[in-house]
């Protein structure tokens, strides 16, 4: 193993705990230096970081000088820096504008941002997510480990840090700034793909017991050219259906962390074609993944 490998295997070590303690500024430390060794993914990771905050405080403009780096020799790169150059945004990186939306429900509260993403940022998403897809999981209210549950069946994938490229984190924000909230209180992105006769059944966002409440979700539609799919409110008995890029907002819990009993959902199933969403839930406090194995 060349020294770049060896670090990067110490990189990833930090990141997920290994010992029962999660080092993030050791982690971006390694993988620093395992870039400078001619590890390229790590170059990658390491960009991803810096731009978003990990184990330091955030620094947009050097994770652009980073990416642009990058850019040069790397496709993937390169389509991360054309979705961001399309962008509107501060120096920090948020939205130059807070996205503003149309309520469509008090109890539960629901909003709705029309054109929140653009088709662009949506194909982005959408291409970036289907080599990765995988069967979909629920959070066990018991055991507090995400687990397969017939009551969801798509396919999906989140894009936790190493994951979460500057692109991706320019649209976090842009949730973050819709929702009122901080940008680290989010989970990581997810996207998810249903197929004909996939569905999600009737549920509730927040979880009994979770310290750190799920207080809001935002999805925004992907794509448009299918059949079915639509989001079921059954309290106030609201169906919605978006068009590509429009986005729902909708409040699951009481600043108390609290389940709204008015906020149970669900996703109905596909009838023809293929539903893609991108999906956000939002915590009352900075959330960072649990480490494996811990608890």
């Amino acid at each position: 193993m060349n020294e770049g490998d060896a670090l990067f295997e110490q990189a990833a070590s930090a990141l997920r705990g290994a010992g029962g303690k999660r080092d993030l500024a050791a982690a971006r430390e390694l993988f620093r230096r395992s870039a400078e060794a001619g590890r390229s993914h790590a170059a990658v990771i390491h960009a991803n970081f810096v731009a978003a905050g990990v184990g330091a405080p955030p620094d947009w403009q050097g994770g652009l000088f980073l990416l642009r780096s990058l850019a040069e020799t790397d496709r993937r790169c390169r389509g991360q820096l054309d979705r961001i150059d399309a962008m509107a945004l501060t120096p920090e990186g948020d939205p130059a504008e807070a996205p503003a939306g149309e309520t469509l429900c008090e109890h539960p509260h629901i909003a709705r941002f029309t054109a929140f993403f653009t088709p662009e940022e949506c194909l982005y998403l959408a291409s970036a997510a289907a080599p990765m897809l995988e069967p979909s999981v629920v959070v066990d209210a018991a055991t507090g480990r995400q687990v397969r549950d017939p009551v969801r069946t798509s396919d999906g994938i989140g894009f936790p840090w190493p994951l979460e490229n500057p692109a991706i984190h320019a649209l976090n924000r842009r949730i973050a700034a819709a929702s009122g909230t901080h940008v680290a209180q989010g989970e990581p992105l997810q996207v998810l793909r249903y197929k004909p006769g996939d569905q999600y059944r009737t549920h509730y966002d927040a979880i009994p017991g979770f310290a750190n409440q799920r207080i809001l979700t935002m999805i925004v539609w992907l794509n448009q050219d299918y059949e079915g799919g639509e989001t079921f409110f059954p309290t106030p008995n609201l169906k919605l259906r978006g068009r590509t890029g429009d986005a729902l907002l909708f409040r699951n819990a009481g600043s108390d962390g609290r389940r709204d009993p008015d906020a149970a959902h669900s996703g109905l199933p596909v009838t023809a074609g293929q539903k893609w969403i991108a999906s956000r839930w939002i915590r009352q406090a900075p959330f960072e993944l649990p480490i494996e194995g811990a608890g």
